[in-house]
C-alpha cells in the first residue's frame, strides 16, 4: 500500500517535528528520575518475521528481564515512577515515529511481538499476520491491549489483515486518540 507509507512518513514527520520539544523535556525526566538511558531498544519481530530494534523511553528499571509485561510476576514493582505516568498516557512510544519513518513500522498493524514471545509470533504467522508491518497501534490495541492474551490478539490482527484498508486505518487512529485519553486497557 503506497498511500500508507506516504501517509505514514508525513504523519511521522509532523509529529516528530510538533513533540521535539517534549521528547526532548520527557529524555531529560527519564535520565534524571532513575538510573540508565532515556530510550530503551528491544530486539522487536517485524514484518515476515525480521528483527528490529524498536525504541520506547524507559519505562521501566535497568534490571527487568526482557518478557512481554504480563508475565513478570510483579510488573509494578519494575514500573519507574515516571514509567507509570509515561505509560498511562501512552508517551513512551514516541520514539517509535522513528521506527515508523525508518520502515519499520507504521501507524497502524499488529503491535510488534518481542522476541521471545514464540507462542504470539507463531499464531500470527499461521494466520498470514507476519506480511504486515507492525504498527504503533493496532485493531488488538484498541480491543484489550494489556487485557488480550496471545491467540485473541492473533485473532483481531488476522481480522485486521482481512480488513485492513485506509479508511479502516483511520478509523483504528481515531479510536486509538480516544482509548488513549480515556486510559483504556492499561494495566501497568
Amino acid at each position: 500500500m503506497k498511500v500508507k507509507r506516504v501517509f505514514d512518513c508525513a504523519l511521522a514527520g509532523v509529529l516528530l517535528l510538533f513533540f521535539l520539544l517534549p521528547m526532548c523535556v520527557i529524555a531529560l525526566w527519564v535520565r534524571l528520575s532513575s538510573p540508565g538511558p532515556a530510550v530503551y531498544w528491544s530486539q522487536r519481530v517485524g514484518r515476515k518475521n525480521a528483527l528490529f530494534p524498536m525504541p520506547k523511553f524507559r519505562s521501566m528499571r535497568r534490571d527487568t528481564p526482557a518478557v512481554a509485561t504480563h508475565l513478570l510476576g510483579d510488573a509494578k514493582a519494575y514500573v519507574t515512577p515516571v514509567g507509570r505516568f509515561l505509560r498511562q498516557t501512552s508517551l513512551d512510544e514516541l520514539p517509535q515515529l522513528w521506527s515508523v519513518l525508518r520502515g519499520h513500522m507504521s501507524f497502524v498493524g499488529p503491535r510488534p511481538a518481542l522476541f521471545n514471545q514464540h507462542d504470539l509470533v507463531e499464531m500470527r504467522t499461521e494466520a498470514g499476520v507476519h506480511r504486515l508491518r507492525p504498527g504503533i497501534t493496532g485493531w488488538a490495541q484498541i480491543n484489550g491491549r494489556d487485557e488480550l492474551d496471545s491467540a485473541a490478539k492473533t485473532r483481531f490482527d488476522a481480522e485486521y489483515l482481512a480488513r485492513q484498508s485506509f479508511l479502516f486505518d483511520l478509523r483504528i487512529l481515531w479510536l486509538t486518540v480516544w482509548r488513549v485519553l480515556a486510559r483504556h486497557g492499561i494495566s501497568h
